[in-house]
This record gives C-alpha cells, structure tokens and sequence, in this order.
C-alpha cells in the first residue's frame, strides 16, 4: 500500500476506493479505528464462514465493537470487545459457542494482535 500526505493525514486509493487515514476525524478515520474495525470486521467474516460450514441457519450478524485505550500509554489499544448479535430462529448455543472458538483461532486480524490487545468475542441469538 502506498499513502500519500494531504491536509490533515495520508491517503491511499485501493480496488474498492480511497481510504483516508488521519488523527483527526475531519480528514479521515483514525488508525485505532480501523485497528478495532479489522478485528471486529475479521472476526465477523470468519464467524459467518465458520456458521456456514457447520451448516447452522442463520438470517443476519450484526457485530458491535468497543475500543479501551490507555491514555498514559500513547492512547495504545489496550482492549477490543467484540459482540455478536446473530438473527437466528432455534440456534443451538453450544454450537455457536464452538463457533466461537473457531472463529477466535482462525480470524488473522485477532491472531495478529492477541499478544498485545485484549480481544473479548461475545455473542447473543436474537
């Protein structure tokens, strides 16, 4: 990926579009953001892969994302809880729970960090 620097941050044009990346949220998303909507958004993908294969029926995921930072340590990411909501009719949750696990071990974007970051995955069947 090459960013180039503009007013108030850097850009880079990718397949999809461009992406604008600043400290300040009038030019462009912050890094933590995008840090905690990685592993919300990977977490979210594989869960639904993960669902898919065990062959679990569901209609919708929604995934909710809070960030902790720690100000006294540059703002760093000191935690990223990640919920679940999944729109099902009779899901088991003990199956859902393994799925869980599943998608913990095999999201790359919470592997790459869960040496440094708290990474909480919960999930509710509405």
């Amino acid at each position: 990926m090459k960013f180039e620097m503009k007013e108030g941050g850097f850009t880079t044009q990718l397949p999809y579009g461009t992406l604008d990346v600043s400290g300040n949220e009038e030019y462009g998303f912050r890094p933590y953001q995008l840090l905690t909507a990685s592993v919300a958004v990977c977490s979210g993908g594989v869960l639904r892969s993960v669902l898919e294969k065990m062959r679990l029926q569901f209609e919708d995921i929604e995934v909710l994302a809070e960030v902790e930072r720690n100000e006294e340590k540059a703002n760093r990411v000191e935690k990223i809880e990640v919920h679940f909501k999944i729109k099902a009719q009779n899901l088991d949750e003990r199956k859902v729970q393994k799925a869980m696990e599943l998608t913990h071990k095999n999201c790359s974007m919470v592997q790459s960090v869960k040496d440094s970051i708290t990474i909480v995955e919960t999930f509710e069947i509405i």
